[in-house]
């Protein structure tokens, strides 16, 4: 592409010194003849620029979907930004901050939130740099091939403290990197104090089982099937990611990282087809999950319970809409309640006596 490029710029910095050489004006009383535009002319100046322009665009475009598509084996790191810390954590653990430790010679993908105001990843010796958006999910991938730490940055103004918002990216040996991970994570269950209990997390801090137990704190399984796809009030959650959804609109769009975090805190920005948009908001209502004692970055708090919801049945699902809605909080459906009674009574003020 380089190559190209400066052979392009080359040649036309030389026809345009030619060009005004030749036909400079020779006498103070020289006058241009004018000159009419044929067809063939008309024709090649068209053409000419927009063939080097298309053959400009198809290896450009080429080179765009390989720096976008992260390889199917790729190494997962998700990445959160705060005010003014990087924190990461691995699927099946550790959690880091500050620090990314990944291998050599093996592709990274990285999946970037915010938690507070927009951030940007950047780290200049992989020539890598992505937005960290609160409340939605970036990805950038890349592979480092030689061993060392290479520093972090954040390109976007986000605070006072923002010239210190950096970290390092620790590159291992692969043998060294799996050594690494299996010391940290060593000592993993004893930081994080669970208990050996099926209900809890797992003491490797899989993302699965956070999630797991995300969903039934948050009542999600009232309305949505996490282990078959039978009829329910909300769509099935199995094997939903990376699938082709279709929306009532009759679009069909992919459940990659970012619809998903869309849907849990837009419910009707796209609506599956065949249901209806009962679902609340929750932006801005759910926080962050609270740090364990290990002050993991995506880890959980101690062992709780899991809490039968009411209104539902026993493994936390609803038979319905109206049990969906008696399960909600009581601020809840006291808002929608009063809502209701507010638009009553200015129909019945609107009514003709």
């Amino acid at each position: 592409m380089f190559a190209v490029t400066l052979a392009s710029s080359l040649a036309l910095g030389i026809a345009v010194v030619g060009l005004s050489w030749k036909y400079r004006r020779r006498r103070e009383d020289q006058r241009s003849v004018p000159v009419g535009a044929t067809p063939l002319f008309v024709a090649l100046a068209v053409s000419i620029p927009l063939a080097l322009f298309l053959s400009l665009f198809t290896v450009g475009f080429r080179d765009f979907v390989e720096l976008q598509s992260p390889p199917a084996d790729a190494m997962e790191v998700y990445v959160s930004a705060k005010q003014w810390v990087w924190e990461f954590a691995y699927p099946d653990g550790p959690n880091a901050i500050g620090t990314l430790t990944v291998p050599a010679n093996r592709p990274v993908r990285l999946l970037i939130t915010s938690r507070d105001v927009i951030h940007s990843l950047f780290i200049p010796s992989f020539r890598v740099k992505m937005a960290a958006q609160p409340g939605r999910w970036t990805q950038v991938w890349f592979n480092a091939t030689t061993p060392g730490r290479y520093p972090l940055l954040c390109t976007e103004l986000c605070g006072t403290l923002h010239s210190k918002h950096g970290g390092e990216v620790v590159v291992l040996a692969p043998a060294a990197f799996d050594a690494w991970m299996k010391e940290q994570r060593k000592g993993l269950v004893a930081r994080q104090d669970v208990l050996a209990d099926r209900h809890q997390v797992s003491p490797l801090g899989d993302l699965v089982e956070v999630g797991k137990r995300v969903a039934v704190e948050q009542g999600c399984l009232r309305c949505h099937n996490a282990t078959s796809t039978d009829p329910a009030t909300g769509p099935s959650w199995v094997d939903l990611y990376q699938q082709p959804t279709k929306l009532t609109d009759g679009r069909e769009i992919l459940a990659d990282e970012a619809y998903l975090t869309e849907s849990m805190m837009e419910p009707t920005a796209k609506i599956v087809a065949g249901y209806q948009a009962l679902m609340l908001a929750t932006r801005g209502s759910w926080g962050h999950p609270r740090p364990p004692r290990s002050s993991s970055t995506f880890g959980v708090s101690g062992p709780t319970e899991p809490s039968r919801p009411s209104g539902g049945t026993s493994d936390g699902s609803c038979r319905g809409a109206a049990d969906c809605f008696a399960a909600r909080p009581r601020a809840a459906r006291e808002s929608i309640e009063s809502r209701r009674r507010r638009r009553r009574r200015e129909a019945a003020g609107r009514a003709p006596r």
